[in-house]
């Protein structure tokens, strides 16, 4: 399940990748319209900054901007920043492994298995999405 922080994450970036205008959009036209919380949009926007996604600009005129082209942002990658590990248990994880502390062998573990085959289609859906994909009214697969 993703998080709030998650989710909000992914509604702000599609809110600023559909604006006509590419100019800097403030946290509380974002929060207002969104219905999200503006503390926790600072935090958000923040780590999206910080994670080389979005740019800002102080004082009049400012707010935060898309610095990469939406058809180039995929969603896995957003996921990643803000909720970390797409995979459901650590053992599987492309980005993030480590390993179980309670197997004596991953490779025997059918429990693993299951879970390498939930990453895998899981990944292939959010590898092939991206951020423009989320401005569309309807998703395909």
């Amino acid at each position: 399940m993703l998080s709030k922080k998650t989710k909000y994450g992914l509604k702000a970036l599609t809110y600023m990748a559909k604006k006509e205008s590419k100019s800097p959009v403030l946290i509380s036209e974002i929060a207002e319209q969104e219905n999200i919380s503006k503390k926790f949009l600072e935090i958000i926007l923040l780590q999206l900054k910080n994670s080389g996604f979005l740019g800002s600009k102080k004082g009049k005129g400012g707010g935060y901007y898309l610095i990469r082209d939406p058809e180039k942002i995929t969603v896995a990658s957003l996921i990643r920043v803000l909720e970390g590990p797409i995979a459901m248990l650590p053992c599987v994880s492309l980005n993030f492994y480590e390993k179980c502390d309670d197997c004596k062998n991953e490779e025997a573990c059918s429990l693993s298995r299951l879970m390498i085959e939930v990453r895998d289609s899981t990944l292939k859906v959010l590898e092939n999405k991206t951020l423009a994909d989320l401005t569309r009214s309807t998703l395909t697969t």
